[in-house]
């Protein structure tokens, strides 16, 4: 199997799981009725999904938040996410956070994104970096920078391209991660 084989076929083990989730699908119908430009569910969305299955847990561990990104170069404001995350809570009363990726380089001191996939590639951790969408046709689309091995592998490695290593372990200790999910494997601390 070649490696682009292994990446779908990861890909799409990932894909099932969240299609057999019914909230997950039902979340990823409220993101997608936003009509958003370029918009994906991100981060714990996923990766506690697969943590989750990886460590047997069923239900699901809550979600502290939504990750709802999306990427809209010509309408990039803070006020226009707080209004998303208005209509989307009026929806459904969820832990919504929706940040356009078009505008996050600020925070970071970085030029300008170019793309969602770039935004995710600068993420702290690398299995972080990853997201779902939900086309109109109902058809479930992973991106994932980095591939989804390491995630598969149950390892949380800090994202070189993030540059701050201390800011992964912080997050490390204060998301609980080692103590919720304890066959995960950390590189980088």
């Amino acid at each position: 199997m070649s490696p682009e084989e292994g990446e779908r076929e990861r890909a799409e083990r990932i894909i099932e799981w969240i299609r057999a989730d019914a909230w997950r699908l039902e979340v990823l119908r409220q993101a997608r009725a936003l009509r958003l430009p370029d918009w994906w569910l991100a981060a714990g969305f996923v990766r506690n999904l697969v943590w989750d299955r990886l460590h047997g847990y069923s239900p699901a561990t809550p979600l502290n938040d939504i990750d709802l990104v999306y990427f809209d170069a010509s309408h990039a404001s803070v006020r226009i996410d707080r209004a998303h995350e208005s209509a989307l809570r009026r929806a459904a009363p969820l832990p919504w956070s929706v940040k356009n990726q078009a505008r996050m380089h600020r925070r970071h001191g970085h030029r300008p994104y170019a793309s969602i996939e770039e935004a995710l590639s600068v993420w702290v951790e690398c299995e972080t970096a990853v997201a779902v969408t939900l086309d109109d046709d109902g058809r479930i689309r992973l991106t994932a920078p980095f591939g989804t091995a390491s995630l598969l592998s149950g390892r949380v490695t800090h994202n070189p391209r993030h540059g701050d290593s201390e800011v992964f372990r912080q997050r490390v200790v204060a998301k609980g991660w080692q103590r919720r999910w304890p066959g995960l494997e950390f590189r980088g601390l």
